[in-house]
């Protein structure tokens, strides 16, 4: 089930006068097994994995130590999951990665007793899943870093684009914690506001395709989706769909917008990635506690815009970037691929 994804290393030279020696321990570098489970194969979470292993061979050449790698996948397979993180703990990892809240939640329990640190990323609310007891002082062996979803920053870009918007669809995962909060969140703004939503949802491919198809076919005037991995794994299946009827798609991150929705608002995923990597490294090399690591959060402040469904629903990239410019650090483009690397290609 398991394989190995990257063994990166780095042999210290010792002094040209020392060459002729034999090494001592302390000479060879050191190494450790991390062992990584990706929830679901889709551009967010891939991109986290990806950065996650190109900072750690970065760190690990610097520092002259090795990073042994083992990933797997587990589909969203509970099951699965389970003899990942067992397989984890019978080959001895020195730590453990768990990218999204079903894996970290998992991974938490099944190192209650052995103590094995975890770092967790892409987890939205992880006080709210009982995961740390705060994100300053996470206590136990765990902590990691968040994509946590400012909703009405989303929001006000809805009714920036379309003041006049009457309905708007919810669509996500009934099933998914990344989404309970933010989709709370929605509500509520939308009830201060007067506006009616309408919620559609779907815990699979076939059923978020289903929802999205209700959606259309009731006219609502934009839909709204958290970073919920079911949908960004529907999202290739869906945004024809949103883009025929004229509904532009608003959704929490950047791959969102990649595989075809309108817009992704929030975490830079990437760098979430890239932070990641260094939390575990600084764990491993530096012997520290990760109870005592805060959990690292991220600005939401970078809005990616679709170029190709702008064009579909009839907007201009350039004045839509004028007038989500007061609300966002920056405004990006993206046109749609499967992957962050088929884009760049």
């Amino acid at each position: 089930m398991k394989k190995k994804l990257m063994a990166y290393a780095m042999t210290l030279a010792l002094a040209s006068g020392l060459a002729a020696m034999p090494a001592s321990a302390d000479d060879a570098a050191k190494s450790y097994k991390i062992g990584i489970c990706n929830y679901v194969d889709d551009a967010s979470l891939n991109q986290i994995v990806d950065n996650i292993t190109a900072t750690l061979e970065a760190l690990g050449e610097e520092q002259g130590v090795t990073f042994d790698i083992e990933y797997d996948n587990c589909n969203a397979d509970g099951n699965v999951m389970a003899q990942i993180i067992a397989d984890f703990i019978a080959d001895d990892v020195d730590l453990m990665v768990g990218i999204a809240t079903p894996v970290a939640m998992n991974m938490q329990s099944a190192t209650e007793d052995n103590g094995i640190p975890v770092v967790f990323a892409a987890v939205s609310d992880p006080e709210g899943a009982g995961l740390v007891e705060s994100n300053e002082a996470p206590g136990a062996n765990i902590t990691g870093t968040s994509d946590y979803l400012d909703t009405n920053a989303i929001m006000n870009l809805i009714f920036a684009q379309n003041p006049d918007a009457g309905t708007i669809g919810l669509l996500y995962d009934v099933g998914q914690d990344s989404a309970t909060a933010p989709i709370a969140d929605a509500k509520a703004y939308l009830d201060e506001k007067g506006v009616s939503y309408k919620e559609y949802t779907g815990t699979n491919v076939n059923e978020v395709v289903l929802a999205a198809e209700s959606a259309a076919a009731d006219g609502v005037d934009a839909v709204f989706t958290p970073t919920d991995n079911t949908i960004m794994t529907a999202e290739l299946s869906i945004y024809e769909t949103f883009a025929e009827a004229g509904i532009p798609h608003y959704t929490g991150a950047d791959s969102f917008a990649l595989n075809g929705a309108f817009l992704g608002y929030g975490v830079d995923y990437a760098n979430l990635g890239v932070e990641t990597g260094r939390m575990i490294a600084d764990i491993l090399t530096n012997e520290k506690n990760p109870g005592e690591v805060p959990v690292m959060t991220f600005d939401n402040g970078t809005a990616t815009i679709n170029t190709d469904i702008c064009e579909a629903l009839g907007i201009s990239f350039d004045e839509i970037s004028e007038t989500f410019a007061p609300f966002c650090t920056s405004v990006k483009s993206i046109t749609t691929a499967d992957t962050f690397d088929d884009l760049a290609a």
